[in-house]
């Protein structure tokens, strides 16, 4: 992936951090998945009760096929903290779905990255060939 694409990915994920619903945890988190060549945004949404909430990844993926969009080939990931911001267990899976080739961008809150594969951060996971 070219280093615009991934520019333009974290700007967009910083974006829509700024939109994030947080105020139990107050940890900001904005995404943006690149599907079919369109970037598609999504930020954490808490509620006092925790299981309904959603991750900003699972936000923006759901947008992207909510649009007809099925080839997520890449994600970037934005926090809220100095730490490098990665994708939740239940949230890896949900992207596996996708691919295990899918490009990880995951971002500290000042934009440093680090890249990884989604196999590289889910190495066995269930997927459609899973159910054979």
């Amino acid at each position: 992936m070219d280093k615009s694409t991934v520019e333009r990915l974290i700007k967009a994920a910083a974006g829509a951090r700024e939109n994030a619903y947080a105020p139990y945890s107050g940890y900001r988190v904005g995404a943006a998945v690149l599907a079919d060549g369109e970037i598609y945004t999504g930020c954490n949404v808490e509620s006092a009760s925790y299981p309904c909430g959603i991750c900003a990844e699972r936000a923006a993926a759901a947008k992207a096929v909510g649009e007809g969009r099925r080839g997520i080939g890449a994600v970037a990931v934005i926090g809220s903290s100095g730490e490098v911001c990665t994708p939740c267990g239940m949230c890896r899976q949900f992207l596996y779905e996708f691919g295990e080739d899918m490009t990880v961008i995951c971002c500290d809150r000042d934009g440093g990255y680090e890249t990884h594969t989604m196999k590289e951060l889910l190495p066995f996971g269930f997927g459609s060939s899973s159910m054979k």
